[in-house]
């Protein structure tokens, strides 16, 4: 079975011009990447819960250096659905503490590396796959404070995000195409509780399971996620023109940022200019 798949898949290093091209473009223009999926609590001794379904995009741009490395920055949103009715939740009755809490949707305003030297993908003849498992472990932004103790009083982060990109072989070769024309993106999670489900301790682990594409400019987000941006959120209708002089956003980040808001009840995400 294994020398069968050796067979089928083949792993070379790619130029970072080939990534570039797929998780962004090499002409230094703005590209969404959107995804849907959805969220379920795994706890032990009980049955899953689907607690939410999701749908994201993120608008990116890379810029190049000199030394022929390229500076990524992207600005990320996630929305948090009923599972029944698809409808945006801005309040949400949490059935382990049978409390209702606002929903604090992902809205990182900055997502930030660079990218440089050769990157690993799998080779499947007409298809090439881009693929990185990320296991994260760092002190949680929110531990150690008493405020947050039935929010995320952990003292580390630990998450784990599992990304899949499929892209046609031959244009990552083409050498007159600045970015490729297709992009099946595939991620998965596993992570603690959010910290706005106010589930401090307790046992359990939220399970992601999305997948997605790139799209062709704002106009082929979903309406209800166009109007969201537009009158609400204009910032993330495009990327940054150069590298930010600021820290990357997390989901526990921003909670922390903003949670007098939280406690106030305000609809999330804040308005942006």
């Amino acid at each position: 079975m294994v020398d069968s798949i050796k067979k089928i898949n083949s792993t070379e290093e790619l130029d970072v011009s080939c990534w570039v091209k797929t998780r962004n473009s090499l002409a230094g223009k703005s590209t969404i990447l959107l995804w849907e999926g959805s969220v379920y609590a795994f706890v032990p001794n009980e049955k899953k819960k689907h607690l939410f379904k999701i749908v994201g995009m993120s608008v990116s741009r890379c810029l190049q250096n000199a030394d022929n490395s390229w500076d990524f920055t992207s600005r990320e949103l996630t929305y948090y659905l009923d599972p029944h009715t698809e409808e945006v939740v801005h309040q949400w009755h949490n059935p382990w503490i049978r409390e209702t809490v606002p929903v604090v949707h992902v809205a990182n305003h900055q997502v930030q590396g660079l990218f440089k030297g050769n990157f690993p993908a799998q080779v499947n003849g007409e298809t090439t796959t881009f693929v990185f498992d990320l296991f994260s472990d760092y002190p949680n932004p929110l531990g150690g404070d008493p405020r947050f103790i039935e929010y995320s009083p952990q003292d580390i982060y630990q998450a784990t995000e599992l990304f899949k990109l499929t892209v046609p072989t031959a244009e990552l070769h083409e050498r007159n195409i600045s970015e490729v024309s297709q992009v099946i993106l595939s991620w998965d999670r596993i992570g603690p509780w959010l910290p706005w489900m106010k589930m401090g301790n307790q046992p359990g682990q939220l399970i992601y399971s999305a997948h997605g594409c790139k799209i062709n400019g704002f106009k082929e987000l979903p309406e209800w996620l166009q109007a969201e941006i537009n009158h609400r959120v204009p910032l993330y209708k495009d990327a940054a023109d150069q590298k930010l002089d600021a820290e990357n956003i997390t989901s526990w980040k921003y909670f922390k940022q903003h949670f007098a808001d939280y406690l106030a009840g305000v609809r999330f995400p804040l308005p942006t200019p």
